[in-house]
Order: C-alpha cells, then sequence, then structure tokens
C-alpha cells in the first residue's frame, strides 16, 4: 500500500533535528502552546516558495528562539543579545548575494537591540526582520519587557505594569511607520485559523520583497506564551485578541513592495585574502625602539614635569598628545591629562603631560613644572607661577610679548602662529612649529650624545604613527617642525651676538 504526503515538513527544516541535545529529534524544544513554532512553519514555507533556501541566512535571537539553527535547514547565526540587524548589516553587505532573515523576541529587539533595529530600518537595509511580540520575557521566566500591556501582571510587575514609572508599552510597528525607508510593515497574531492565515500572507510577502532585494521589511508578530504568563490555550488567545490587538492593532501599516525602488550597487567585496589581511591589519612603519632602549641624557634621571596652555581650536591637545606619543615611542612611562571648558573651542585649554622611566603617581601638575609652553597671555599669567626654577618657558610671540620672568628661567618666544600661517599654509600646525622650537633648546641645554638626534627622529615618528592614513598631514606637520626649528635657531644666534 503506497502513502502520499500531502501537507508535509517544509524542505527548509532539517528531516531530524540532529542538533538538538537530547534524546527528542522529532519535536522543537518550544512550550506547549508557543507562537514560536507557528512562525517556524510559515516561514520554512515561504523560504522553500521562493527557492531562496540556500542563500539564506537566519540571524537568532538572544531569546526562546536562540537554538532556531536547531531546526532550520540553511545559513544560520546566533548573535549577542540585541545584535541580530547589526550583523545582518554586516552580511548583507559583505554577502549581497545573502537573502538575510533577522528573527528577535520583544526583549531582544525592543529593549537592549532597539538602537540596532531602528538604524538598520532608517537605513533601509535588505533585510526581513521578524519580531515576536508576547508582552513578556519569556526565556527567563516571564519578566515584564517593553511590550509589557499598562497593567499587566509579570514576575518582576506583580502589581501590574505602572505606566508612572514603567513607562508605556513600546509600539514597535507604529515607531517604524515613521521613518522614510521601509518598504513593508505589517502586525499579525497567532490565535485562531483565520488569523494565521493573514500571518502567513504577510510572512510570504516579507519573504518575497526579501528574494526581491527591496529594503527592509518588518512583522510583527502577537505570538501565545500560555505557560509563562499562566493561561489555558483559550484564555491566550483571548488575551492576545481582546486585550493586546486593543493597545498593538493589526494590519498593513505600509507597503510600498509594488514601487520600484532604486537600488545602488554595494561597493564591490574584497575578496583576496591578502588585500583583506592589508585592510584589516595594515603594514605600520619600524617606528619605535627596541624595549632596552633608554635615552641616556641626564635630564631623564627624573620624572619630567610638562604644562601646555592656551585656548581651544590652538591644538593645545594634540600638542600634548604628540610629546606624549614621543615619550611612548622611547620607553617612557606617561601621563597626558586635559582640561578644557564646556566651550572648549574658543574656551581655554590646557593639558600636563609626566614622563619617567619609574611608575608615575599621579598625572595631576599644579606645581614644579620643567617646562611651560604657553600659547596666550591668560595661559602664561595663569600657569607661570607652576614653573619651577631653572624651568624652560616657550611662549608664542605671535600675539605675546616676552614675559618678565626671573633670570633662571630660560625663555625662548617663537612666532608660531604666524609660521604656520604664513609658511606652513595652515593655522592648526602651530603646535608642530612650538615642537621645532623646543628641539632647539633641548638639543642646546639639556641632550647629550645621540640624544640631540633622537629628538627630531621621535617627532617624526610621533606624527607618522599618528597620522599614518594621512600622509598630507604628516607633511604639513613636519615642515612645519623644521621651520619652527629653522627660526628658533636663528633666534638664538641672534641673542648670542
Amino acid at each position: 500500500m503506497s502513502e502520499t504526503v500531502k501537507f508535509g515538513k517544509s524542505s527548509v527544516f532539517f528531516d531530524t533535528f540532529e542538533r538538538r541535545p537530547g534524546p527528542i529529534k522529532k519535536n522543537m524544544h518550544y512550550c506547549p502552546g508557543c507562537g514560536h513554532g507557528i512562525l517556524h512553519k510559515l516561514i520554512a514555507e515561504a523560504i522553500e516558495h521562493y527557492g531562496i533556501r540556500k542563500d539564506t541566512v537566519l540571524i537568532a535571537p538572544v531569546g526562546c528562539a536562540v537554538f532556531a539553527y536547531y531546526y532550520f535547514n540553511c545559513g544560520s547565526i546566533s548573535v549577542a543579545h540585541g545584535r541580530a540587524p547589526a550583523v545582518g548589516t554586516g552580511i548583507s553587505r559583505a554577502n549581497p548575494e545573502s537573502f538575510v532573515i533577522s528573527y528577535q523576541g520583544d526583549g531582544d529587539l525592543g529593549a537592549i537591540g532597539f538602537n540596532e533595529f531602528i538604524q538598520a530600518a532608517n537605513r533601509g537595509e535588505k533585510m526581513t526582520v521578524f519580531f515576536v511580540n508576547n508582552a513578556n520575557y519569556g526565556m527567563t521566566g516571564g519578566q515584564m519587557a517593553p511590550t509589557t500591556l499598562p497593567g499587566q501582571k509579570t514576575m518582576t510587575s506583580p502589581y501590574g505594569r505602572n505606566t508612572a514609572t514603567d513607562g508605556f508599552p513600546l509600539k514597535v510597528c507604529e515607531l517604524t511607520n515613521a521613518l522614510e525607508a521601509p518598504v513593508y510593515i505589517e502586525r499579525v497574531a497567532l490565535t485562531t485559523t483565520p488569523r494565521i492565515r493573514d500571518a502567513r500572507k504577510a510572512v510570504f510577502k516579507a519573504v518575497e520583497n526579501l528574494r526581491d532585494r527591496r529594503g527592509f521589511s518588518l512583522v510583527e508578530v502577537l505570538s501565545p506564551c500560555p505557560v509563562n504568563l499562566k493561561m489555558s490555550a483559550q484564555e491566550i488567545n483571548a488575551f492576545i485578541e481582546e486585550r493586546m490587538e486593543k493597545y498593538f492593532p493589526l494590519g498593513c501599516f505600509r507597503d510600498r513592495s509594488a514601487e520600484t525602488f532604486p537600488a545602488p550597487m554595494p561597493p564591490e567585496p574584497v575578496r583576496d585574502p591578502e588585500k583583506v589581511r592589508e585592510l584589516l591589519f595594515p603594514r605600520k612603519l619600524n617606528i619605535g625602539v627596541p624595549k632596552t632602549f633608554r635615552n641616556e641624557s641626564k635630564i631623564f634621571n627624573y620624572e619630567r614635569r610638562i604644562k601646555i596652555g592656551g585656548f581651544g581650536g590652538q591644538g593645545i591637545l594634540s600638542l600634548g598628545i604628540m610629546l606624549a606619543n614621543m615619550a611612548k615611542l622611547r620607553n617612557f612611562n606617561v601621563t597626558w591629562m586635559p582640561s578644557y571648558g564646556p566651550e572648549q573651542r574658543g574656551g581655554s585649554a590646557s593639558c600636563s603631560i609626566i614622563l619617567s622611566h619609574n611608575k608615575i603617581p599621579s598625572p595631576l601638575i599644579d606645581r614644579d613644572c620643567n617646562l611651560l609652553i604657553a600659547m596666550t597671555q591668560t595661559a602664561l599669567e595663569k600657569y607661570i607661577h607652576e614653573l619651577k626654577p631653572n624651568g624652560v618657558l616657550l611662549y608664542d610671540s605671535s600675539t605675546m610679548k616676552r614675559p618678565d620672568v626671573t633670570p633662571d628661567k630660560k625663555v625662548l618666544g617663537i612666532d608660531a602662529l604666524d609660521i604656520a600661517t604664513n609658511r606652513v599654509g595652515n593655522h592648526k600646525c602651530a603646535n608642530s612649529v612650538v615642537l621645532g622650537a623646543l628641539s632647539v633648546i633641548l638639543i642646546d641645554h639639556y641632550l647629550e650624545g645621540e640624544d640631540k638626534l633622537d629628538f627630531d627622529r621621535a617627532f617624526e615618528e610621533a606624527i607618522i604613527d599618528g597620522f599614518s592614513n594621512k600622509p598630507e598631514v604628516i607633511k604639513q606637520n613636519l615642515y612645519a617642525f623644521y621651520e619652527g626649528k629653522k627660526v628658533a635657531l636663528e633666534r638664538v644666534r641672534d641673542s648670542r651676538t
């Protein structure tokens, strides 16, 4: 006697669920009466109907459907909580031939993952999202979810959801409908047979849009969760139809499936292994020194404390970062501490840099700094008292007069702003001009032996290391450094004669 199966399991399901642990290999792991099994069936039938199984990637959430890959015989990925749309975006863009389905619950999508979801929808990513709304956190025992109804009792809202303290339930379809990009948005329910038929049509429509690569589709599914909500099958259906549907009305919010959408081609994926390796791990120049290297000049036997002051927009913080990077590349322990007001650009700005071969107990400097770089008169007056006896003062003489300080201090003015503007052609390079001048002071008075050459090398390496992908910035700053050094050398020679 022959047997004919008219309505059987979709070929998109495995014949036997071998991936499921334990002895049960024919049934799904969901609770009795759960809507996930129904929705899985509808999705599998749609994938089979449109013939896209081999190129479909189903992204499972953290939630009750986290083990969806037990059942679907297609590409499957389990991702971190809420990150399905972000991962889906990456898959869709890296492999444009893929058909990406994101399957998420109300906690996964509506709570931790809502920003990922709404941004993907706003970009119009070519994917379809099935959003399961059962008004509670099902996997962890029935706690209050973003979609829990006002007054609804859960494990964490035993007196009912209080909108004054917990806010109102999240209406995902309505929020998504406010965006320009999505193509199709519909809310359905898995209660009675007629409603399941309507849900089937919506699922097929969303998968059809996926096949035709029309853009972003969302199907929200009001799904029964009788075990966690402690209801019978009849009670859970009544709860959905009489209570949930009042707050989450069923229906199609948007259907632009028939419209013609421009389909800009994504950039050609990079597939060559060597090119991918180069993009992910660009080759670095031979920057820095061996771990055993130490600058031998006597000034480095002690902690060096540097204060830089000016106003936002002068590159004060960047100047400090360059010095800190130079020290790091020479195996110093180094700290960099910025300080600026809320109106950073145009307001006061300063930073403190400490470098030492020993441990640095604190990054703060309020006294005994060895070097003060002042780019404005205000900064000079504010921080000059912190400069210790025999310290070095370097100031921008473009806008400041030579300060009156005690004779024990070494003072050099450099027209940093004028040089950067008129010679380099970019006022933002004034900080590199200052470092060129600093090089002259250090070489003349403090650096010994090979260290006299190493300061300039360290600057070049720090600039190249910091701006490796901006060759024009590197070029300008190197030019500014050596222009500052040239002018400072002329100033020093003139002062000696």
